[in-house]
């Protein structure tokens, strides 16, 4: 049997969906029994100890020759790697708490951080026990994979995935690009100003072409060595589909004071369909014939009767050729066709126009538990619950789920959790074309489910092919413009082999793959995916902590990227720590203090992700700024002894 992780635990469901994980926290047993001679015993004795330590020496051997006949397409650049991975998951079979504290009170190191080097660290310990009893001679040498070429290896390693550092620091530091990204040259060259070694373009939005233009200004921007570009492929990602757009309204209200007088006026901006920005802030964007809006003049009066039947002014504050700017002291709520008229001398009407087109604006489910949604295979748009006259609902409300493999996987008293788990609930029932829902985890107040939110079925066993009719339609892209490409939502090693395939027989290029880890069935196959990622080169490992959060539970994520962290370095494969990283600086421009520490618990990893907001240079200077304080006192598992800067016995300063 390969080496695998232990499974996580099952996610209770008698009552109900429980919130991720707290039912969920504890950990299973290991499937692979315990080996009595590896059992610590209940002495400091240095024979006993070095007794324990030669038994487990003996099963970290085989597990390295089952690892070598089990999988012999490992290249060979990376067999010191799958060999190290074997020996650590042999290692970690067992608890070793008891020998590590036996091996403390010796003298001896605890095994506490072999991962890069298993084999030289026990090696060095049966070394060292073996000379307490007077024959260390008897001890075989010691592997030449000490902790430096083991750091070295998993450096080359990221630096052939991400390139060289931009900064004086290991970490680096990979961006999601906006969207506005594609057609602006200088924010691409202000985030590579700024620290930037790794674009990420996320393929599940945009388009080939937007995707190719956001490239292109990488490679630009970086001269000489500029940063790598990963394109993300979307994979089999379970989304709601369409709802049903609302009426096509505009609205806004100026901010009264605590007296009730109107304290800011609603900035108006009247412009052509379409027109860029204007200079002047705007509350409500009203399109109207560009003819209407060039022709206006400050000072002037425009009248209008809003939805509501009640007549509102505004005044022309500024007017151009790009539109005009107008303020109303009053509540407005306009819709398509609107009439808008313009005010000449005593209050007579010059002229006229209507207001067009509104964009139709979407309108989101509000679910609230005990409600029930239905996920329908119909790509046609959902709705909320009808309602009667006397209030109450008539049926459920609908929304389209993007992934057909539901209706024939899922199964009811499984979990189903939506927008990265804001929303939690139990499936009912399953037919061919739907699946009915009963929501039990919402706001009691009600939240709000919109469209293209990501669903998960962290209970639900999907027979999927890997790479998507998408994904291979956007290889063709990522293989002409891209250095790694993103492998999402993969769960079985022979998807990892199959995007291996495709990327070598599509081009020549050396292209990277990055293996993102996102559900809780890649969790438990972790090991097996390692290794079918070492079939090729250059390889990373995402730990995608929004969806991860959702699959393992919560509670239990800490726990998660902790052991991935073990096995990747274990592997030498390098790691990107992603998702809601410095999100609120990124957002909001300024982070939060648990933002920090999380930040600062990133300096672990080879690579931290920041995502896209428009405060997103802000949280790469603090990224910066956090990465460099944090490497100087931690890497990895080991502290790093550099002198402390928060106090002295002098009290000097």
């Amino acid at each position: 049997m390969t080496p695998s992780l232990p499974p996580p635990p099952a996610t209770a469901a008698s009552s109900g969906v429980a919130r991720p994980p707290a039912a969920a926290a504890s950990r299973a047993p290991s499937p692979v029994p315990a080996s009595p001679a590896l059992l610590p015993a209940d002495t400091d004795d240095p024979a006993a100890v070095a007794e324990r330590l030669d038994a487990l020496r003996d099963a970290m051997l085989r597990a390295e020759a089952e690892v070598r006949a089990r999988h012999p397409a490992v290249a060979p650049g990376h067999r010191v790697a799958a060999a190290n991975l074997a020996h650590y998951l042999a290692a970690r079979r067992e608890d070793l708490r008891p020998l590590q504290e036996r091996l403390a009170r010796l003298g001896l190191s605890s095994l506490g951080r072999m991962e890069g080097h298993v084999l030289f660290t026990v090696d060095a310990v049966r070394r060292a026990a073996a000379a307490l009893l007077g024959r260390a001679g008897a001890v075989p040498p010691i592997t030449d994979l000490d902790p430096s070429r083991a750091s070295a290896r998993t450096e080359a390693a990221a630096t052939a995935l991400f390139g060289p550092r931009r900064r004086p620091r290991r970490t680096r530091v990979m961006v999601t690009l906006p969207s506005e990204a594609a057609d602006d040259p200088r924010l691409v060259r202000d985030l590579v100003a700024d620290g930037m070694a790794v674009a990420r373009v996320n393929c599940a939005h945009d388009d080939a072409d937007a995707w190719a233009r956001m490239a292109a200004h990488v490679r630009a921007a970086g001269g000489a060595t500029p940063p790598r570009v990963l394109m993300d492929l979307a994979g089999p990602k379970l989304r709601t589909g369409a709802l049903a757009p609302g009426p096509r309204v505009l609205h806004a209200a100026p901010r009264r004071d605590a007296r009730g007088d109107v304290a800011t006026p609603v900035r108006v901006r009247l412009a052509p369909p379409g027109a860029p920005s204007g200079p002047d802030p705007a509350d409500l964007v009203v399109p109207v014939d560009a003819g209407f809006a060039a022709s206006l003049v400050p000072g002037e009066t425009l009248e209008l009767t809003d939805t509501r039947g009640r007549t509102r002014t505004l005044r022309v504050t500024r007017a151009g050729p790009d539109g005009a700017s107008a303020v109303a002291h009053a509540a407005l709520w306009l819709e398509d066709g609107t009439e808008l008229r313009r005010l000449g001398a005593a209050g007579r009407v010059v002229s006229t126009t209507r207001v067009g087109p509104v964009p139709a604006v979407e309108r989101p489910l509000v679910l609230r538990p005990g409600d029930h949604l239905v996920l329908t295979r119909d790509p046609s748009p959902g709705g909320p619950a009808p309602v009667g006259a006397d209030g109450r609902a008539l049926g459920p409300a609908t929304i389209p789920c993007s992934l057909p493999e539901v209706f024939a996987c899922a199964r009811p008293g499984e979990a189903v959790w939506f927008d990265d788990g804001r929303i939690g609930g139990r499936i009912l029932a399953v037919g061919p074309e739907t699946v009915d829902v009963e929501i039990v985890d919402a706001r009691p107040d009600g939240a709000r489910l919109g469209a293209d939110k990501g669903i998960n079925l962290p209970d639900t066993r999907f027979a999927l092919t890997g790479l998507t009719a998408k994904d291979l339609d956007d290889l063709r892209v990522a293989t002409a413009h891209a250095d790694v490409v993103g492998l999402s939502f993969v769960e079985d090693p022979a998807h990892v082999r199959a995007a291996w395939g495709e990327l070598r027989a599509r081009t020549d290029r050396p292209l990277g793959l990055m293996v993102k880890i996102e559900t809780r069935r890649a969790v438990t196959r972790l090991a097996d995916l390692l290794l079918a990622g070492l079939e090729g080169f250059p390889v990373g490992v995402m730990i995608a902590r929004g969806d991860l959060a959702v699959e393992c539970g919560f509670e239990r994520l800490a726990e998660v990227q902790e052991e991935i962290l073990w096995m990747a370095e274990a592997a030498h494969v390098p790691v990107v720590w992603a998702t809601q990283v410095l999100e609120t600086a990124a957002k909001k421009g300024r982070p939060t203090r648990a933002e920090i520490t999380d930040a600062g618990m990133a300096a672990r990893a080879e690579c931290v992700m920041l995502n896209k907001g428009p405060h997103l240079r802000t949280a790469l200077r603090v990224l910066d700024d956090v990465l460099r304080r944090m490497e100087e006192h931690h890497w990895k598992k080991s502290s790093l002894l550099r002198p402390l800067s928060i106090s002295r016995l002098d009290g000097g300063g």
